[in-house]
């Protein structure tokens, strides 16, 4: 019996280098889907169309009038949210549209390179959360952000950047100092 139980210990496991590496090639994409919007922001454009691919992107304006349905009058998120995002987001879009540029922009960009990954996984958090909070109870397809969200808690939980990443010379370089 002891037999059988060694004989199958490491059967269908994965070395920690290939779940790295696949982790990582997680973090890059996370990080892409970050900046995309990030810079369609910058340029404040949403539509692209380059003959052989069409997509969309949330821009500046397409994410003003999101959280205005999702903090508006039908909406069922908390009060504390609606009124945070009404009478602090939304009545002072004109800094608070640059601030989310940047953010994603850092946050994606952190993603990308493996520098600082868990913060960049928790900058992900910080915007889509809120998101998933305010539209958990409006009826919608239960699956709009849950997906977005649990992504980067695993990214802001893991260090994904040590491999393919920054993070991974810092380690080096710092040994335990460097947290990320």
């Amino acid at each position: 019996m002891a037999r059988t139980a060694k004989a199958s210990v490491g059967v269908g496991v994965l070395p920690a280098r290939v779940v790295a590496k696949g982790l990582a090639a997680f973090r890059i994409f996370m990080g892409f889907t970050l900046l995309t919007n990030g810079l369609a922001k910058v340029v404040n454009k949403s539509a692209y169309d380059f003959k052989i691919v069409s997509f969309g992107l949330i821009d500046r304006g397409v994410a003003r009038g999101l959280l205005v349905v999702y903090a508006g009058p039908k909406s069922h998120a908390p009060a504390f949210m609606k009124s945070f995002y009404n009478s602090v987001v939304l009545d002072h879009w004109a800094f608070w549209q640059y601030f989310l540029t940047a953010a994603e922009v850092t946050g994606g960009v952190l993603l990308c390179i493996g520098l600082a990954s868990r913060f960049g996984g928790l900058i992900g958090v910080g915007l889509i959360g809120p998101l998933l909070i305010m539209t958990i109870d409006n009826g919608a397809y239960l699956f709009d952000f849950l997906p977005d969200v649990v992504p980067f808690v695993i990214l802001a939980l893991v260090p994904s950047g040590r491999v393919w990443g920054l993070d991974g010379r810092m380690v080096a370089r710092f040994g335990d100092r460097w947290p990320f």
